[in-house]
């Protein structure tokens, strides 16, 4: 019987969302990853090295949004979009880098050229977040690569996320469903418009009996730009509205008395952290109800 080699004993893999097969001459210690994506390893019990965001978020500081549970000072940023640091992130010696896309392979949050210049010298598996990518699916993922890198079955976690989930379908039943939008403000002439199907936890809700509000046909794959009084004239009985960094602020720009819960679209695919909102969505259509 032949020998096994050190490099056999410790080879590691991982088919990526592009079906490329990722390998480490051992298991990844060292990880710098989208934002997001880093903040739901954590949820699992890897830290990462360091994180990037994308072209809408600051090149300079993390939004705090997209961190989930991450203990952002001890975390690197290498910054987004355009002012990613490339020779940074490489200087810092990680031995995988894990980033998104949503759909087509195409790497979302890097330049083109700069991701071809990563993944020539650093693994890299990309991780597909897509339109018809299920928010189950997306997480099965993150947890599939997190077990790959050593991380504990989090059991306990899918199991309050499923107790969660079932107090919101309680929530959104009834004779008349509460009418739920989800927004991003633009700014005080125009907001843009969630369609529910294109995201993948807007849909999850979907599932859930949650009544979301679909607005009209239009431009648009993931939004629809309007202005505010005809987002009001659909006449939600609550408002999911973005909190992310690039978004602007609501304001009263719905006018008073519409109860608004924060959303974030780039929730942190952990379970742990969808428990968190759904929890706080549960008591929102409790309280719309009466």
């Amino acid at each position: 019987m032949a020998h096994e080699t050190t490099h056999e004993r410790h080879a590691w893999e991982f088919t990526d969302d592009r079906d490329h097969l990722v390998r480490a001459a051992s298991r990844p210690a060292r990880i710098v990853t989208y934002l997001p994506t880093g903040a739901a390893l954590h949820d699992h019990g890897i830290r990462p090295l360091g994180v990037f965001g994308s072209a809408h978020d600051d090149p300079a500081v993390p939004d705090a949004a997209k961190s989930g549970s991450l203990p952002l000072p001890e975390i690197a940023y290498f910054g987004a979009g355009q002012a990613l640091d490339t020779e940074a992130l490489l200087d810092a010696e990680p031995d995988l880098i894990v980033a998104l896309t949503y759909g087509g392979g195409q790497v979302y949050g890097i330049d083109p050229e700069a991701a071809k210049h990563l993944e020539e010298r650093v693994p890299l598996a990309v991780l597909d977040v897509g339109r018809g990518r299920s928010l189950a699916g997306i997480r099965g993922r993150v947890t599939a690569l997190a077990r790959t890198l050593g991380a504990p079955e989090q059991r306990d976690d899918e199991l309050d996320l499923a107790a969660v989930e079932r107090e919101v379908s309680a929530a959104a039943a009834g004779p008349v469903r509460p009418r739920v939008l989800a927004l991003s403000p633009a700014g005080p002439d125009s907001v843009h418009l969630a369609r529910p199907y294109a995201w993948p936890d807007l849909a999850a809700l979907a599932g859930l009996g949650v009544g979301l509000v679909d607005p009209a046909p239009g431009q648009g794959a993931n939004w629809t730009t309007t202005t505010w009084a005809e987002a009001s004239a659909l006449e939600p009985d609550l408002v999911l509205t973005d909190v992310r960094g690039n978004a602007a602020a609501l304001g009263d720009a719905l006018g008073p008395g519409v109860r608004t819960l924060p959303w974030n679209p780039e929730l942190p695919p952990s379970a742990r952290q969808q428990a968190r909102f759904c929890a706080t969505l549960a008591d929102a259509l409790e309280f719309v109800k009466f």
